[in-house]
């Protein structure tokens, strides 16, 4: 069966309220060409990230229209002319390029280098709540962090119930030896980072008074998706030396706090390889195929907790909805 030259889509035209119909509407886009490194992809699940709101939310007027999308499973269709790791019918796993056309629509084409085989266990909608939050998590732990098999010590996880700190925690207790401490806001939060193996439970609103219930002496690491207003506290709860590690965008932060402790601090983008197309860029297919081990090997679970069988404007509009509120516990995924 040939390819079509154009294929359906869901894309943003303004940056309009998620509230408003047209803040997200369904297209026709025409089907990518490939590069040589490229696989084009039937997406069949996507999942809803802060950075599809924070995207959306920001465009101005645009004269085409723009897909979103940054976590998507599906199986290759077609394969460019250099490729080597994949073929047509593998089913495959990705967070994608957000310098590229997203994955909000039914073909996609994606470099091979940083798309991995998903999990054999998993069902595309739960295959798709993890790769961008398990790169971030894996990047953050293990290139940022420098943390292994033999690391000890005390790992604070800000947002323990949310799309990143659901994975942090499970890599963490599985491939390190941290004690793993997870914020959580309501019972709900508290009930899911304990089941993924959390040590113990932190209140971000009041980190330093419940930091120190559980770890009088401090923490060596802290991971950060929200830093503003945060800094002095992260200075009182971790240890001389130790080190943080943060994915948000705090406009003028002030980090001198730190400085008496020699406390080092790290940024994570998960994006980086691909925007700078860095020469270890195939690091991201590797790791995501050793997520994808353990998650077969049942050490890591999906963390999708909603699903919207709605791969629509409309269904995408919810799953937007639901995000922006900042009170999601896992992840949103939208499937057919």
């Amino acid at each position: 069966m040939s390819t079509p030259s154009t294929v359906n889509a869901v894309a943003a035209l303004d940056g309009l309220p998620i509230s408003d119909p047209a803040s997200l509407q369904d297209v026709r886009v025409e089907v990518p060409e490939l590069r040589p490194h490229d696989v084009l992809v039937r997406v069949q699940a996507v999942s809803v990230n802060p950075v599809d709101v924070k995207v959306r939310s920001g465009l101005g007027p645009q004269q085409a229209p723009k897909v979103l999308g940054w976590d998507a499973a599906g199986t290759v269709e077609a394969v460019g002319s250099s490729v080597t790791s994949l073929s047509a019918g593998d089913e495959v796993w990705y967070a994608g390029d957000i310098t590229r056309s997203g994955s909000n629509t039914e073909l996609q084409a994606v470099d091979e280098r940083i798309v991995s085989r998903k999990p054999a266990s998993l069902s595309f909608a739960e295959a798709a709540a993890l790769p961008l939050t398990a790169i971030t998590a894996w990047e953050s732990l293990f290139e940022r962090l420098r943390l292994g098999a033999s690391s000890t010590g005390t790992l604070a996880v800000l947002g323990g119930a949310g799309g990143v700190g659901s994975i942090m925690v499970q890599l963490a207790k599985q491939l390190t030896g941290l004690r793993v401490l997870a914020s959580a806001g309501k019972p709900a939060s508290r009930t899911w980072v304990e089941q993924l193996g959390a040590d113990a439970v932190i209140d971000h609103h009041d980190l330093v008074t419940s930091v120190q219930a559980v770890a009088p002496e401090g923490v060596e690491f802290l991971f950060s998706p929200n830093s503003t207003g945060n800094v002095e506290a992260f200075a009182q709860v971790v240890k001389p030396f130790g080190q943080i590690v943060a994915i948000d965008d705090p406009v003028g932060l002030d980090l001198f706090p730190l400085k008496s402790k020699s406390i080092a601090w790290h940024w994570e983008l998960m994006f980086t390889r691909s925007l700078y197309t860095t020469p270890d860029l195939a690091e991201q297919q590797r790791l995501l195929g050793e997520v994808a081990a353990l998650v077969d090997a049942g050490r890591v679970r999906t963390t999708m907790t909603t699903a919207i069988d709605d791969f629509s404007a409309a269904g995408l509009r919810e799953a937007h909805r639901l995000v922006e509120t900042g009170r999601t516990v896992g992840k949103v995924v939208v499937h057919r």
